[in-house]
Protein backbone atom coordinates (compact mmCIF):
# COMPACT_ATOMS: atom_id res chain seq x y z
CA UNK A 1 0.00 0.00 0.00
CA UNK A 2 1.31 3.22 -0.87
CA UNK A 3 1.75 6.11 1.96
CA UNK A 4 1.45 9.55 0.83
CA UNK A 5 2.90 12.33 3.17
CA UNK A 6 0.82 15.50 2.22
CA UNK A 7 1.71 19.26 3.74
CA UNK A 8 -1.68 21.03 3.85
CA UNK A 9 -0.87 25.05 4.53
CA UNK A 10 -4.02 26.60 4.60
CA UNK A 11 -3.08 29.97 4.43
CA UNK A 12 -5.58 32.73 5.19
CA UNK A 13 -8.85 33.37 5.12
CA UNK A 14 -11.22 30.61 3.61
CA UNK A 15 -8.10 29.26 2.68
CA UNK A 16 -8.36 27.46 6.36
CA UNK A 17 -11.80 26.49 5.86
CA UNK A 18 -11.43 24.61 2.41
CA UNK A 19 -8.64 22.86 3.07
CA UNK A 20 -9.82 21.58 6.23
CA UNK A 21 -12.70 20.06 4.06
CA UNK A 22 -10.34 19.11 1.73
CA UNK A 23 -8.53 16.64 4.21
CA UNK A 24 -11.68 15.37 5.77
CA UNK A 25 -12.75 14.17 2.26
CA UNK A 26 -9.54 13.11 1.24
CA UNK A 27 -9.30 10.95 4.91
CA UNK A 28 -12.33 9.58 3.84
CA UNK A 29 -11.42 8.82 0.67
CA UNK A 30 -8.72 6.89 1.49
CA UNK A 31 -10.37 4.59 4.46
CA UNK A 32 -12.74 3.81 1.88
CA UNK A 33 -10.54 2.50 -0.73
CA UNK A 34 -8.02 0.54 1.69
CA UNK A 35 -5.27 1.12 -1.07
CA UNK A 36 -3.54 3.96 -0.01
CA UNK A 37 -2.60 6.39 2.99
CA UNK A 38 -2.48 9.72 3.71
CA UNK A 39 -0.65 11.26 6.42
CA UNK A 40 -1.13 15.27 6.47
CA UNK A 41 1.18 17.61 8.67
CA UNK A 42 -0.12 20.75 9.14
CA UNK A 43 1.59 24.10 8.56
CA UNK A 44 0.78 27.19 10.19
CA UNK A 45 2.16 29.26 7.01
CA UNK A 46 -0.22 32.58 7.03
CA UNK A 47 -0.80 36.11 7.39
CA UNK A 48 -1.48 36.04 11.00
CA UNK A 49 2.67 34.09 11.49
CA UNK A 50 4.02 37.31 9.49
CA UNK A 51 1.92 39.57 11.60
CA UNK A 52 3.33 38.06 14.38
CA UNK A 53 7.03 36.64 13.78
CA UNK A 54 7.66 38.52 10.58
CA UNK A 55 7.87 36.10 8.07
CA UNK A 56 5.55 33.53 6.38
CA UNK A 57 8.04 30.56 6.05
CA UNK A 58 10.25 30.19 8.82
CA UNK A 59 14.20 29.76 8.27
CA UNK A 60 14.75 25.78 6.85
CA UNK A 61 10.85 25.59 5.93
CA UNK A 62 11.22 24.70 2.31
CA UNK A 63 13.67 22.57 3.37
CA UNK A 64 11.28 20.70 5.49
CA UNK A 65 8.80 20.58 2.93
CA UNK A 66 10.57 18.34 0.03
CA UNK A 67 10.28 15.41 2.44
CA UNK A 68 6.50 15.72 1.25
CA UNK A 69 4.81 13.83 -1.38
CA UNK A 70 2.18 17.06 -2.48
CA UNK A 71 1.25 20.35 -0.65
CA UNK A 72 -2.08 20.72 -0.05
CA UNK A 73 -2.30 24.57 -0.11
CA UNK A 74 -5.57 27.27 0.46
CA UNK A 75 -4.60 30.95 -0.09
CA UNK A 76 -2.57 33.55 0.85
CA UNK A 77 -3.70 37.20 1.00
CA UNK A 78 -4.78 39.52 4.33
CA UNK A 79 -6.52 42.90 4.65
CA UNK A 80 -3.52 43.74 6.77
CA UNK A 81 -0.73 42.58 4.35
CA UNK A 82 0.66 44.00 1.55
CA UNK A 83 -0.68 42.15 -1.00
CA UNK A 84 3.01 41.92 -2.90
CA UNK A 85 4.45 40.69 0.73
CA UNK A 86 2.04 38.27 1.29
CA UNK A 87 2.78 37.16 -2.03
CA UNK A 88 6.09 37.44 -2.56
CA UNK A 89 6.42 35.46 1.25
CA UNK A 90 4.51 32.57 0.50
CA UNK A 91 2.99 31.10 -2.45
CA UNK A 92 5.67 32.67 -5.10
CA UNK A 93 8.66 31.51 -2.77
CA UNK A 94 7.48 27.63 -2.99
CA UNK A 95 6.04 27.94 -6.46
CA UNK A 96 9.86 29.36 -7.62
CA UNK A 97 12.13 27.31 -5.03
CA UNK A 98 11.10 24.09 -6.43
CA UNK A 99 10.58 25.10 -9.83
CA UNK A 100 6.73 24.40 -9.75
CA UNK A 101 6.89 25.79 -13.57
CA UNK A 102 3.65 24.21 -14.97
CA UNK A 103 0.38 25.99 -13.59
CA UNK A 104 -2.47 24.27 -14.93
CA UNK A 105 -5.99 25.01 -14.72
CA UNK A 106 -8.56 22.89 -16.18
CA UNK A 107 -12.04 24.81 -16.76
CA UNK A 108 -15.46 22.99 -17.55
CA UNK A 109 -19.01 23.60 -16.41
CA UNK A 110 -19.67 20.76 -13.78
CA UNK A 111 -23.04 19.70 -14.18
CA UNK A 112 -25.96 21.34 -12.36
CA UNK A 113 -24.12 24.56 -12.44
CA UNK A 114 -25.02 27.38 -14.54
CA UNK A 115 -22.55 29.26 -16.74
CA UNK A 116 -23.38 33.12 -17.92
CA UNK A 117 -22.28 32.09 -21.22
CA UNK A 118 -25.56 30.56 -23.74
CA UNK A 119 -22.72 28.66 -24.75
CA UNK A 120 -21.29 27.73 -21.81
CA UNK A 121 -21.74 23.89 -21.81
CA UNK A 122 -18.72 24.14 -24.74
CA UNK A 123 -16.09 25.29 -22.18
CA UNK A 124 -13.57 22.14 -21.30
CA UNK A 125 -10.68 23.64 -21.51
CA UNK A 126 -7.05 23.72 -19.94
CA UNK A 127 -5.12 26.73 -19.60
CA UNK A 128 -1.22 25.96 -18.92
CA UNK A 129 0.11 28.84 -17.22
CA UNK A 130 3.96 29.46 -17.38
CA UNK A 131 5.19 29.72 -13.34
CA UNK A 132 8.31 29.96 -12.90
CA UNK A 133 9.31 33.78 -14.94
CA UNK A 134 7.91 35.69 -17.31
CA UNK A 135 6.03 38.99 -15.79
CA UNK A 136 6.54 37.55 -12.35
CA UNK A 137 10.37 36.87 -12.63
CA UNK A 138 10.27 39.03 -9.65
CA UNK A 139 13.04 41.41 -11.96
CA UNK A 140 13.08 45.10 -11.53
CA UNK A 141 13.47 47.47 -9.18
CA UNK A 142 12.60 51.11 -7.41
CA UNK A 143 15.07 53.78 -7.04
CA UNK A 144 14.81 57.78 -5.80
CA UNK A 145 11.82 56.62 -4.00
CA UNK A 146 9.53 59.31 -2.99
CA UNK A 147 11.13 61.82 -4.92
CA UNK A 148 9.12 63.27 -8.36
CA UNK A 149 12.17 61.57 -10.18
CA UNK A 150 11.66 58.35 -9.04
CA UNK A 151 11.84 55.09 -11.12
CA UNK A 152 10.29 51.10 -10.96
CA UNK A 153 10.99 48.84 -13.72
CA UNK A 154 9.27 45.27 -13.78
CA UNK A 155 11.36 43.19 -15.89
CA UNK A 156 9.20 40.66 -17.80
CA UNK A 157 11.94 37.68 -17.85
CA UNK A 158 11.93 34.73 -20.34
CA UNK A 159 14.60 32.18 -20.87
CA UNK A 160 14.73 29.50 -23.99
CA UNK A 161 14.66 26.90 -21.43
CA UNK A 162 11.83 28.60 -19.61
CA UNK A 163 9.74 29.09 -22.75
CA UNK A 164 10.68 25.31 -24.37
CA UNK A 165 9.94 23.57 -21.52
CA UNK A 166 5.96 25.32 -20.98
CA UNK A 167 5.61 24.98 -24.58
CA UNK A 168 6.80 21.16 -24.42
CA UNK A 169 4.49 20.47 -22.01
CA UNK A 170 1.56 22.00 -23.05
CA UNK A 171 1.80 19.66 -26.26
CA UNK A 172 2.43 16.45 -24.24
CA UNK A 173 -0.83 17.51 -22.49
CA UNK A 174 -2.42 18.42 -25.93
CA UNK A 175 -1.98 14.94 -27.70
CA UNK A 176 -3.54 13.09 -24.72
CA UNK A 177 -7.02 15.67 -25.09
CA UNK A 178 -9.68 13.87 -28.02
CA UNK A 179 -9.50 17.60 -29.36
CA UNK A 180 -5.34 17.29 -29.93
CA UNK A 181 -5.32 20.98 -30.49
CA UNK A 182 -3.31 24.10 -28.47
CA UNK A 183 -3.84 27.77 -28.43
CA UNK A 184 -1.14 29.82 -28.16
CA UNK A 185 -1.33 33.29 -26.36
CA UNK A 186 1.03 35.75 -27.04
CA UNK A 187 0.88 39.70 -27.29
CA UNK A 188 4.28 39.67 -29.74
CA UNK A 189 3.09 42.43 -31.99
CA UNK A 190 3.78 45.22 -29.27
CA UNK A 191 6.09 42.97 -26.36
CA UNK A 192 8.84 42.55 -28.95
CA UNK A 193 11.37 41.01 -27.67
CA UNK A 194 10.36 38.39 -25.07
CA UNK A 195 7.41 37.56 -26.50
CA UNK A 196 8.81 37.08 -29.94
CA UNK A 197 10.86 34.84 -28.31
CA UNK A 198 7.83 33.07 -26.47
CA UNK A 199 6.10 32.91 -30.07
CA UNK A 200 9.14 31.54 -31.92
CA UNK A 201 9.92 28.83 -29.43
CA UNK A 202 6.36 27.55 -29.52
CA UNK A 203 6.97 27.02 -33.48
CA UNK A 204 10.61 25.09 -32.98
CA UNK A 205 8.62 22.67 -30.57
CA UNK A 206 5.31 22.66 -32.98
CA UNK A 207 7.84 20.24 -35.30
CA UNK A 208 7.72 18.01 -32.75
CA UNK A 209 3.72 17.39 -32.32
CA UNK A 210 2.53 17.12 -36.03
CA UNK A 211 -0.42 15.13 -34.31
CA UNK A 212 -1.75 18.61 -32.14
CA UNK A 213 -2.75 21.38 -34.11
CA UNK A 214 -1.90 25.00 -33.24
CA UNK A 215 -3.48 28.24 -32.85
CA UNK A 216 -2.34 31.30 -32.27
CA UNK A 217 -4.25 34.21 -30.63
CA UNK A 218 -3.22 37.78 -29.15
CA UNK A 219 -4.27 37.71 -25.80
CA UNK A 220 -6.68 40.53 -26.03
CA UNK A 221 -8.45 38.47 -28.85
CA UNK A 222 -8.57 35.55 -27.02
CA UNK A 223 -11.11 36.98 -24.49
CA UNK A 224 -13.82 37.21 -27.51
CA UNK A 225 -13.14 33.83 -28.01
CA UNK A 226 -13.43 32.53 -24.98
CA UNK A 227 -16.53 34.33 -24.36
CA UNK A 228 -17.98 34.18 -27.96
CA UNK A 229 -17.04 30.89 -29.38
CA UNK A 230 -15.89 28.95 -26.16
CA UNK A 231 -15.78 25.67 -28.74
CA UNK A 232 -12.75 26.93 -30.28
CA UNK A 233 -10.45 26.07 -27.66
CA UNK A 234 -9.24 23.43 -25.68
CA UNK A 235 -5.23 23.59 -24.32
CA UNK A 236 -4.47 27.12 -23.67
CA UNK A 237 -1.03 27.70 -23.38
CA UNK A 238 0.17 31.38 -22.21
CA UNK A 239 2.54 33.27 -19.84
CA UNK A 240 2.50 33.74 -16.75
CA UNK A 241 0.54 37.26 -16.00
CA UNK A 242 -1.95 36.55 -19.15
CA UNK A 243 -2.81 33.23 -18.11
CA UNK A 244 -3.15 34.45 -14.45
CA UNK A 245 -5.64 36.53 -15.98
CA UNK A 246 -7.22 34.27 -18.28
CA UNK A 247 -7.85 31.64 -16.17
CA UNK A 248 -9.93 33.52 -13.47
CA UNK A 249 -12.24 34.77 -16.38
CA UNK A 250 -12.42 30.81 -17.28
CA UNK A 251 -13.62 29.98 -13.88
CA UNK A 252 -16.06 32.92 -13.99
CA UNK A 253 -17.13 31.92 -17.10
CA UNK A 254 -17.51 27.88 -15.66
CA UNK A 255 -19.99 29.34 -12.93
CA UNK A 256 -17.63 30.83 -10.05
CA UNK A 257 -14.16 31.35 -9.24
CA UNK A 258 -15.36 28.78 -6.11
CA UNK A 259 -15.12 25.73 -8.30
CA UNK A 260 -11.82 25.96 -10.02
CA UNK A 261 -8.93 24.23 -9.04
CA UNK A 262 -5.19 24.67 -9.75
CA UNK A 263 -1.94 22.26 -9.61
CA UNK A 264 1.47 23.69 -9.82
CA UNK A 265 3.42 20.98 -10.80
CA UNK A 266 7.26 19.81 -10.54
CA UNK A 267 7.25 18.08 -13.94
CA UNK A 268 10.61 15.99 -13.30
CA UNK A 269 9.06 14.84 -9.35
CA UNK A 270 12.29 16.51 -7.94
CA UNK A 271 10.45 18.10 -5.28
CA UNK A 272 6.86 18.06 -4.78
CA UNK A 273 4.07 19.42 -6.31
CA UNK A 274 1.39 22.37 -4.88
CA UNK A 275 -2.23 22.16 -5.38
CA UNK A 276 -4.32 25.22 -4.43
CA UNK A 277 -8.12 26.27 -5.36
CA UNK A 278 -8.08 29.43 -7.43
CA UNK A 279 -10.27 31.46 -5.47
CA UNK A 280 -8.34 33.16 -3.00
CA UNK A 281 -8.38 34.13 0.28
CA UNK A 282 -12.09 35.71 0.03
CA UNK A 283 -12.36 38.32 3.02
CA UNK A 284 -15.86 39.16 2.56
CA UNK A 285 -16.78 35.23 3.29
CA UNK A 286 -14.10 34.29 5.49
CA UNK A 287 -15.86 32.71 8.60
CA UNK A 288 -19.07 32.85 7.26
CA UNK A 289 -19.20 29.11 6.44
CA UNK A 290 -20.23 29.67 3.40
CA UNK A 291 -17.09 29.24 1.24
CA UNK A 292 -17.43 26.80 -1.69
CA UNK A 293 -15.35 23.41 -0.79
CA UNK A 294 -16.03 22.46 -4.28
CA UNK A 295 -12.35 24.08 -5.96
CA UNK A 296 -10.54 22.30 -3.44
CA UNK A 297 -12.10 19.18 -3.82
CA UNK A 298 -11.55 19.18 -7.57
CA UNK A 299 -7.97 20.50 -6.86
CA UNK A 300 -8.00 17.20 -4.20
CA UNK A 301 -8.76 14.89 -7.72
CA UNK A 302 -5.38 16.56 -9.52
CA UNK A 303 -3.33 15.75 -6.19
CA UNK A 304 -4.49 12.42 -6.94
CA UNK A 305 -3.74 11.84 -10.61
CA UNK A 306 -0.92 13.18 -10.05
CA UNK A 307 0.29 10.88 -7.05
CA UNK A 308 -0.86 7.85 -9.50
CA UNK A 309 -3.91 7.19 -7.71
CA UNK A 310 -6.33 7.66 -10.84
CA UNK A 311 -9.34 5.43 -9.09
CA UNK A 312 -9.58 7.18 -6.46
CA UNK A 313 -9.47 10.72 -8.28
CA UNK A 314 -12.19 9.19 -10.50
CA UNK A 315 -13.97 8.35 -7.71
CA UNK A 316 -14.15 12.10 -5.99
CA UNK A 317 -14.65 13.67 -8.89
CA UNK A 318 -18.17 11.62 -9.53
CA UNK A 319 -19.05 12.49 -5.86
CA UNK A 320 -18.65 16.12 -6.75
CA UNK A 321 -20.70 16.14 -9.94
CA UNK A 322 -23.13 14.37 -8.04
CA UNK A 323 -23.47 17.05 -5.85
CA UNK A 324 -23.33 20.05 -7.85
CA UNK A 325 -25.78 18.14 -10.37
CA UNK A 326 -28.25 17.57 -6.88
CA UNK A 327 -28.59 21.32 -6.97
CA UNK A 328 -26.58 21.81 -2.79
CA UNK A 329 -25.07 24.88 -3.83
CA UNK A 330 -23.12 27.50 -1.77
CA UNK A 331 -24.35 31.29 -2.34
CA UNK A 332 -21.52 31.81 -5.33
CA UNK A 333 -23.34 29.34 -7.09
CA UNK A 334 -26.86 31.14 -6.48
CA UNK A 335 -27.68 28.48 -3.82
CA UNK A 336 -28.13 28.48 0.32
CA UNK A 337 -25.73 25.87 0.94
CA UNK A 338 -23.20 25.83 3.61
CA UNK A 339 -19.54 24.77 2.86
CA UNK A 340 -20.65 21.75 5.68
CA UNK A 341 -23.43 20.52 4.05
CA UNK A 342 -21.59 20.55 0.72
CA UNK A 343 -18.31 18.47 2.50
CA UNK A 344 -21.08 16.20 4.34
CA UNK A 345 -23.17 15.26 1.27
CA UNK A 346 -19.68 14.45 -0.55
CA UNK A 347 -18.65 12.77 2.07
CA UNK A 348 -21.48 10.47 2.51
CA UNK A 349 -21.33 9.47 -1.53
CA UNK A 350 -17.68 8.51 -0.97
CA UNK A 351 -19.13 6.18 2.47
CA UNK A 352 -21.90 4.72 0.47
Amino acid sequence: MNNYKIAAIPGDGIGVEVIAAGVEVLQALAAKCGTFGLEFAHFDWGSERYLREGQYIPEGGLASLKAFDAIFFGAVGSQEVPDHVSLWGLRLPICQGFDQYANVRPARVLPGVTSPLAKGKAIDWVIVRENSEGEYAGSGGRVHQGLPIEVATEVSTFTRVGVERIHRFAFELARTRPAKHLTLVTKSNAQRHGMVLWDEVFAEVAKDYPDVRTTRELVDAVTTTMVLKPEQLDVVVATNLHADILSDLAAALSGSLGIAPTANLNPSREFPSMFEPIHGSAFDITGKGVANPIATFWTAVMMLEHLGEAAAARELMAAIEAVTESGLHTPDLGGKATTREVTDAVLALIRR
